[in-house]
């Protein structure tokens, strides 16, 4: 018995140590799959800090989307609303594999992207709102964030239009890398939904040809829009779908899977060996926007199930918990603090006011000196001053 003793003791100090250490390694078996290409190593180095910022940063994704949804209903928020609840591990994870100099495109579900890259609560509900303390000044709404200072070029209202951008994205950075250095990457994410476009097609032929430093992105959370993948794509391994193109299949439910296999594309593509198809593995609680109730082609049970068993907030607790010495009220008191912030966000977002009429023709004709300087006439309707027009 005493021996026994002795070794439980020694195991709850291994244990200690291990969570108070400045460092620690978590496995993650099974996280990725590869195609025409090695896969990285099912493992990352992080610690308490670290796992904390993702904690904040993924549940402010989710309040601020709660938000979103209640405030919707209210009728605060109106118009085209696609919510991101449930892949907050893919955002927070590929912000954290990349840099400023990396390009980011992706959908029409911004918000949360919007958040990861330079905005605030604040400024996405107002631009929800359509109010001037928006992000884009109350003129982009839900599906049109935009943050040209931290190389996000914004969500795209068309399926999949953002896809060949992206890739015009990572000819730029090529173009101006100097020969022989490591190029800055450009991403273009999108859903299962537009995977089979032809526009991704040409996309990605091009970036092999010309070796750009370009990945496309598959946000894979089983349905485009009402349709399950197996019912819409013929080959539902989407990382494959480049063909010649090595890809990557990351589970994107865990923020340290997503972030250590983004790391690895990145130092792939940036080397100048072209581009990869990266699918991640995914799932979207809400329907496709807010007009769907999301559960006439799945049922609660299944959403329930996935809640309880793959959350990705969820399992970045258990991470803190099980690795990192965190406690539970220490978590719950982080969760009170975030969904007090949301809410006096989102009470400041209402407070702003809709951006005056002055400003609606703001930002489309431009002097020499780069001035705002709008037409004093409707073009086609004045004809002859349109035919004259040289701009």
């Amino acid at each position: 018995r005493g021996e026994k003793m002795m070794m439980l003791r020694r195991a709850a100090a291994g244990a200690t140590r291990r969570c108070l250490s400045s460092s620690v390694t978590i496995e993650f078996p099974g996280a990725f799959s590869a195609h025409r290409m090695e896969a990285p190593e099912a493992k990352a180095v992080t610690s308490k800090e670290e796992l904390i910022d993702y904690f904040k940063m993924m549940y402010t994704m989710r309040r601020m989307e709660i938000t979103c949804d209640n405030e919707y209903k209210a009728r605060t928020i109106r118009g085209f609303c696609h919510l991101y609840d449930g892949q907050e591990a893919i955002g927070t994870g590929i912000h954290n594999a990349l840099t400023l100099e990396d390009s980011w495109i992706t959908s029409y579900r911004c918000h949360c992207i919007m958040l990861a890259r330079g905005g605030t609560v604040e400024g996405i509900l107002a631009e929800l709102m359509g109010n001037e303390a928006g992000e884009t000044g109350g003129k982009g709404g839900s599906m049109h964030f935009y943050n040209k200072s931290q190389n996000f070029y914004g969500g795209q209202g068309i399926v999949g239009a953002q896809v060949p951008v992206g890739a015009g994205l990572a000819f730029a950075n090529k173009y101006k890398t100097p020969p022989g250095e490591k190029m800055p990457v450009a991403i273009a994410c999108y859903g299962d939904g537009a995977a089979n476009q032809g526009q991704i097609a040409e996309a990605a032929n091009m970036s092999m040809l010309w070796k750009l430093p370009m990945m496309f992105v598959i946000e894979n959370n089983q349905y485009g829009m009402g349709t399950s993948n197996s019912r819409s794509s013929s080959n539902t391994e989407y990382y494959t779908m480049g063909n010649v193109i090595p890809g990557l299949k990351i589970d994107g439910m865990n923020v340290l899977s997503v972030r250590e296999g983004m790391k690895y594309a990145k130092e792939y593509v940036s080397a100048g060996n072209g581009p990869l198809f990266i699918e991640f593995s995914t799932y979207r609680y809400h329907g496709h926007s807010m007009s769907d109730p999301g559960t006439t082609y799945r049922n609660r049970d299944e959403i329930a199930a996935m809640r309880a068993t793959r959350d990705p907030i969820e399992h970045v607790k258990k991470m803190l918990l099980e690795f990192c010495s965190a406690t539970d009220d220490e978590l719950k008191a982080i969760e009170k603090d975030i969904r007090a912030d949301v809410a006096a966000a989102c009470d400041r977002a209402k407070a702003s006011k809709p951006p005056p009429v002055s400003s609606l023709t703001d930002y489309i004709y431009l002097d020499d000196n780069g001035n705002n300087a709008p037409l004093p006439f409707i073009r086609m309707p004045a004809i002859q001053d349109s035919i004259g027009f040289a701009g």
